[in-house]
């Protein structure tokens, strides 16, 4: 009896991990970014918004995790982002981005927002965008 569940479990070990080897190279490959994107990649990286900012819940925790703004309702539009971008807040300065530069970085994160999620908790922010800790 034992011998015989011993073996059926291994028969179906090695018909599941077939499976999982199989149908996982059937996913979506990844979307390659833009030029854009990529300008705007290196604007993200050159005026250090990583300190302040999260993608994928990695980064600083003094402004919002931007992962997925590009699809949020409410603050995804292009004139709303760049708004912040050029005008800034109490607690983000104004990094005097070029025009060239907004559209790249919203390229970028437009990009970012297509390949992942990351929602942090209502409760966890702050009415001023902050995280409480």
């Amino acid at each position: 009896m034992k011998f015989t569940l011993w073996v059926t479990l291994t028969i179906l070990f090695f018909i599941y991990s077939c499976y999982v080897y199989i149908c996982s190279g059937a996913e979506k490959s990844p979307v390659q970014p833009s030029a854009s994107a990529l300008a705007g990649w290196q604007v993200w990286q050159n005026k250090n918004c990583h300190t302040c900012h999260q993608l994928y819940g990695l980064g600083g925790y003094m402004g919002p995790d931007l992962t997925n703004i590009a699809s949020d309702a409410g603050k995804g539009s292009d004139a709303y982002l760049k708004a912040f971008m050029k005008n800034g807040t109490d607690k983000m300065p104004n990094l005097h981005l070029t025009e060239e530069e907004m559209t790249c970085l919203i390229s970028f994160l437009r990009w970012v927002d297509k390949s992942g999620k990351s929602r942090v908790a209502k409760e966890s922010v702050h009415w001023t965008g902050t995280y409480i800790f």
